[in-house]
């Protein structure tokens, strides 16, 4: 092909490609109850939860909250590894849906701490069993990664 010709491709015809829901008009049926789950569905809203749920840092947040409420810079401090901007995009998110409530003081500097809603703590729980079984068996998990890196190598 001559340099400075475009190849132009077709597009398909709007008969054979459905046209996509607007993201708004699948989270609006999403709140009213009217959406069938089907978390395998790449559009299910079912997968915006399971995306915060997976989340390291959401998984501590939650457990650490469920315990008591704490200030920003003390969740920082207790979870090795969570700098600030991910402790405040999660703790964000984490509001957003309902999980978590954000009261801030007007001191000087502002104090801001974090509780777990009713909503929150109910995940809480499944999560924390994530936390006991993470604890119980990271040692099988070792030995099986050393296994498989010794058949594999």
């Amino acid at each position: 092909m001559p340099t400075g010709t475009a190849v132009v491709k077709k597009a398909l015809s709007r008969d054979m490609v459905p046209p996509e829901k607007p993201k708004a008009a699948r989270r609006a049926k999403a709140s009213r109850g009217n959406w069938p789950a089907n978390p395998y569905a790449a559009d299910c809203p079912t997968r915006l939860v399971l995306d915060r749920i997976a989340d390291k840092w959401t998984v501590l947040l939650l457990i650490l909250l469920s315990q008591r409420s704490w200030r920003f810079n003390q969740l920082r401090r207790e979870i090795g590894g969570l700098t600030q901007k991910m402790a405040s995009q999660t703790l964000k998110g984490l509001e957003r849906d309902g999980l978590v409530t954000r009261k801030v003081t007007p001191t000087v500097p502002v104090t801001v701490e974090y509780s777990i809603t009713p909503l929150g703590r109910t995940l809480s729980e499944t999560v924390d069993a994530l936390r006991i079984w993470a604890e119980r068996h990271m040692g099988d998990v070792a030995k099986a990664q050393l296994q498989y890196d010794r058949t594999k190598a």
